[in-house]
């Protein structure tokens, strides 16, 4: 090599091969698939417009016990939203917790299920997302109280907390459950609402999905766990799928808000493959009492 130029061939071809390497290109994402993605996670109740439930253009307030945050517009809108955003810094901010310019999300986004997300899943949402109408709407900062409005404080509670890496399959179990436990612990996170939190606001494992009194908007979330008296444990497969897509409780009354509007907006989109695997993997939890 001299001058910058290379004069071998095979020389050349090493340094494609190792910058190819260093640089992965990633496939471009399918909106088609994307837009189911969507609805595994739960983009339209949290991110769409509180006027229209069909716009992600945000400004949805979540009460908490820490203050309100204020869910983002995610249309691709250059200015208000993700659309200067690449695939990259959407799938680090799923993953990682962390946006385009450094700063650490409040886990209030729950990063902490999505970072089980498999890649393939993250890229056809950005390519659906991408696919919508950009709409501008500048939603305003979270408003939370002292010392929970010092976001640089986020990075030592994801040291505590944050266990980064996506969902890995058990292989003593069939097909059907890994695909329940995948839509559960990853893109359904139904743990983040039905989990009790510590006072940091982590949720206490021992207590995975075993229900909370003191929930999203200071209401009482139930017990999904099999539990035969605080929990599903009298529900059948066919019960707990008919309740995602219906929201009718079996022997009770149909279900109210907020989760009624998750299954309006989500679940209710869901296919009956994806209904039964989660059916059956709540199903075949060890049973607890709600803490």
């Amino acid at each position: 090599m001299y001058a910058g130029r290379v004069t071998h061939p095979h020389l050349a071809a090493a340094v494609l091969i190792a910058f190819s390497i260093a640089a992965p290109v990633i496939a471009a994402g399918d909106a088609k698939h994307g837009a189911y993605v969507a609805r595994l996670g739960g983009c339209h109740s949290c991110h769409a417009a509180p006027d229209n439930r069909q716009v992600l253009s945000g400004g949805l307030e979540l009460e908490s016990p820490y203050g309100i945050f204020r869910v983002p517009n995610i249309t691709p809108d250059p200015e208000t939203g993700i659309g200067r955003w690449s695939e990259r810094d959407f799938v680090r901010a799923m993953t990682q917790g962390v946006a385009p310019d450094g700063r650490h999300y409040y886990p209030a986004f729950p990063y902490t299920s999505y970072t089980r997300m498999a890649e393939r899943d993250l890229l056809d949402l950005k390519a659906y997302l991408d696919a919508q109408k950009p709409v501008r709407n500048a939603v305003p900062p979270h408003a939370l109280r002292f010392p929970y409005s010092v976001r640089f404080a986020v990075a030592a509670w994801k040291w505590l907390y944050f266990r980064r890496g996506p969902y890995v399959a058990d292989p003593q179990k069939s097909a059907a459950w890994n695909r329940g436990a995948y839509l559960v612990t990853g893109p359904g996170h139904c743990g983040e609402c039905h989990t009790t939190r510590n006072f940091l606001g982590a949720m206490a494992d021992r207590h995975a999905l075993a229900g909370t009194k003191n929930g999203p908007g200071g209401k009482a979330v139930p017990n999904i766990t099999p539990h035969r008296t605080d929990g599903i444990g009298l529900w059948s497969v066919s019960d707990m799928m008919d309740f995602l897509k219906t929201g009718n409780v079996p022997h009770g009354e149909d279900v109210g808000p907020p989760m009624s509007d998750v299954i309006t907006n989500n679940t209710s989109h869901w296919n009956e493959a994806d209904l039964k695997a989660t059916a059956e993997y709540l199903l075949s939890l060890q049973p607890l009492s709600t803490p």
